[in-house]
């Protein structure tokens, strides 16, 4: 594997300490590596603009950093993704050299308003899952991507990174691998099953198997592509996209809202939050807790609605 050094040979070495100690301290994902990459190349190119090195900044020149992302238009998360990259550099090296302040230690976070997700409707879900109606190799695929997606709440990448041996369906689980390579246990529900069955058998996944396996990684896939190779996250995303324009729903239609209605729909029919947590592999249960909001949104809408005294006539 070639040097990471080599790689960012145009970023200065405290921020490629600082990755190589993401990957091999923390087991940051490849993601998020790029993310932190990309935005301390951008604040890397300000210092230089503004004559400064990392060794020189202060907390004023992270306070104008922060002004200067924002004039430029971007949205409070993006900027806050951004200052979560440049603390968490300044904080690093100040851990890793004694008696070095950390700059960015009292800069405030900016407030970014929390969204409610957008979840489908449950009989919308259904004719998304019903949509593909055929019996080759390819709709054996793709409605086993989606029956997967709902039935379990993975994150794309989880689903796109199952390998045979995560997959007991015997038993009704799987072992997905979330963010920080953390690995959880999922159970599998039969509709879900019924679609896995159908893809790994004669017909489906064996169908596009190639006589020669590229890679090693391939041949453990469980979603493949047409030329055989391991379905990447941007063709997993596609067949997502395809099942929206047939239903007429892809203006709101993505892996993450299959997710999200996983969790509403849960969380309505009266799960227990802590479970929802564990089955969506949330590290903090305030993130799971912002789907309960929509769930009592839409409680308030069927009050409002349906009770003779939820609202005065006027």
């Amino acid at each position: 594997m070639p040097s990471p050094r080599r790689i960012d040979e145009d970023l200065p070495v405290e921020v490629v300490d600082l990755l190589i100690w993401l990957r091999v301290e923390r087991g940051r994902s490849a993601n998020t590596l790029a993310a932190y990459r990309n935005d301390l190349r951008a604040y890397v190119a300000w210092l230089d603009d503004q004559g400064l090195s990392i060794g020189e900044v202060t907390e004023e020149a992270i306070t104008r950093y922060v002004g200067h992302l924002g004039s430029g238009g971007r949205k409070a998360s993006s900027v806050k993704r951004s200052l979560v990259a440049v603390r968490g550099l300044h904080r690093f090296l100040a851990e890793e050299t004694e008696g070095r302040p950390d700059p960015a230690a009292e800069i405030e976070m900016p407030k970014v308003p929390r969204g409610l997700p957008k979840a489908l409707t449950e009989p919308e879900v259904a004719s998304i899952l019903d949509s593909v109606v055929g019996d080759g190799p390819t709709d054996r695929r793709d409605r086993a991507i989606l029956e997967v997606l709902y039935g379990t709440g993975l994150r794309i990448s989880e689903l796109v990174g199952l390998s045979l041996s995560d997959l007991d369906l015997s038993a009704g689980l799987l072992r997905a691998f979330g963010k920080g390579s953390k690995e959880r246990i999922v159970p599998v529900g039969r509709f879900a099953t019924v679609a896995l069955v159908a893809w790994l058998d004669a017909g489906g996944r064996p169908a596009l198997e190639p006589e020669r396996w590229a890679r090693r990684g391939d041949q453990e896939a469980i979603f493949l592509n047409m030329r055989g190779g391991r379905l990447s996250r941007q063709g997993a995303w596609m067949v997502v996209h395809r099942a929206g324009e047939r239903t007429g729903l892809a203006d709101r239609l993505s892996p993450h809202v299959l997710r999200h209605s996983c969790a509403t729909h849960m969380l309505d029919h009266g799960a227990d939050i802590r479970t929802v947590q564990e089955l969506l592999g949330h590290a903090s249960i305030s993130t799971t807790q912002v789907y309960t909001l929509v769930s009592t949104e839409r409680l308030l809408q069927v009050y409002r609605s349906a009770h003779p005294r939820a609202t005065i006539e006027r």
